[in-house]
Parts: C-alpha cells; structure tokens; sequence
C-alpha cells in the first residue's frame, strides 16, 4: 500500500473516530464519502469497508467514557445490537443488489434528511 494511501487511511480513521466518540456518527457520514472522493473506492466497497471497522472493538473508549458520566443501558444495546445485526444483513443484501449510482443517491437521501432534522429539529 502506498504511503499516501496509508495516511489518507490514518486520516479517515482518525477523524471518523473523533466524530463518533464526540457527537456518535463517523462510520457511514465520513469513512464513505472520503473512501469514494478521496481513495476512489466504489460506493460498495466504501460502504463494506466502513462496515468492516465497526467489527472491531473501535469504539469501546467512548462507550466507556460515556458510561462513567451517563450510565449506558446495556439492556437496550442488546435488543438494539441483536436488530441491527438482522437489519444489516437486509441492507447489505438490498444495497449490494442495486446499482452504485443507486446506492449513492440513497447514501446521499439519508445524509440530507438527517441533516435537515438536526439543524431544523422537532
């Protein structure tokens, strides 16, 4: 792998996981769109990539920093956990049967609505 390959990685990493432990997102709203724009990965392998990091314990600092100042109810991240594996083994099997250009436009439909419901909330 090239050295600049490599620190674009490193980049991406770091500042995915920055995000995820300050605000909880990084996975899908910053390590896809920089695979796509910055690596030139498919949407597919963007996304496979992205979901290929969250199996490793990445995350399990911030859980633990949370749970000391806002105790974490472990009950609810079972049922959550046990859902979404089920859930994203459904999306994957839809996402991998459409077209790249599809997903995009999906990825990219989800990334606005939840932005639009932020900034304007209720």
């Amino acid at each position: 792998m090239e050295p600049a390959t490599v620190l674009i990685l490193v980049v991406v990493g770091l500042l995915a996981g920055t995000l995820s432990g300050f605000v909880g997102v990084g996975g899908g709203i910053v390590m896809v769109p920089a695979m796509v724009w910055m690596l030139g990965y498919g949407q597919h392998q963007a996304q496979g990539t992205s979901l290929a990091v969250l199996m490793l314990p990445v995350v399990a600092l911030a859980v633990w920093n949370y749970h000391k100042q806002y105790p974490i109810d472990f009950r609810a991240v079972g049922i959550i956990a046990v859902a979404f594996v089920a859930g994203s083994w459904m999306g994957s099997k839809g996402a991998i049967a459409l077209s790249p250009e599809t997903v995009k436009k999906v990825f990219g439909g989800v990334m606005v609505v939840a932005a639009l419901k932020l900034i304007l909330g209720k």
